[in-house]
């Protein structure tokens, strides 16, 4: 099995955010790596990495950075994949991080999720592979059917709540 997505992210200590997006693509099976690499502490692995990523068969880079957040950048500057960027709350509640990975300039395009959304990530990367795979579009609908039923069902469970003024 050979990975399409590679999830990095800047130290391990963002795993607990990264590992969201591991487990939507477990959901979606997609197949995918996870790797630590600093945009500031092995900028030449950075760069190798992403370089190479393409002829290693990746279809989408989701990375993952706090603080100033350079990796995303990084990455989609030695690129044409489509890059991912999640925000990553490490300080300044993550909008240090959020104005880093959106305020790209002209020709280096990154996408960005909400501050921690690495699970909107995944789903945005299957998304990007869905186009050019059927198989892969149905596994994402049915993903998606499931999100539509946990709200009905929570709608069903809210109807037995009481309250003394609740009118429904």
């Amino acid at each position: 099995m050979e990975p399409k997505v590679s999830i990095i992210m800047g130290s391990t200590s963002d795993l607990q955010v990264m590992e969201k997006a591991a487990k939507v693509l477990e959901e979606l099976e997609i197949p995918f790596e996870m790797n630590a690499l600093s945009a500031h502490r092995t900028p030449e692995k950075v760069e190798a990495f992403a370089s190479e990523a393409e002829s290693r068969g990746i279809k989408v880079i989701i990375a993952g950075a706090g603080m100033a957040a350079h990796l995303p950048g990084v990455i989609a500057a030695s690129t044409s994949l489509p890059i991912i960027g999640v925000p990553i709350k490490a300080a300044l509640e993550g909008m240090d991080a959020l104005l880093s990975i959106v305020q790209m300039p002209p020709g280096i395009p990154v996408a960005t999720v909400g501050i921690n959304r690495a699970d909107n990530a995944a789903i945005l990367a299957g998304q990007m592979i869905s186009t050019g795979d059927n198989e892969q579009a149905i596994i994402l609908k049915k993903y998606k059917e499931k999100l539509k039923d946990k709200v009905v069902k929570a709608n069903e469970e809210l109807e037995t709540v009481k309250y003394r003024y609740k009118t429904n």
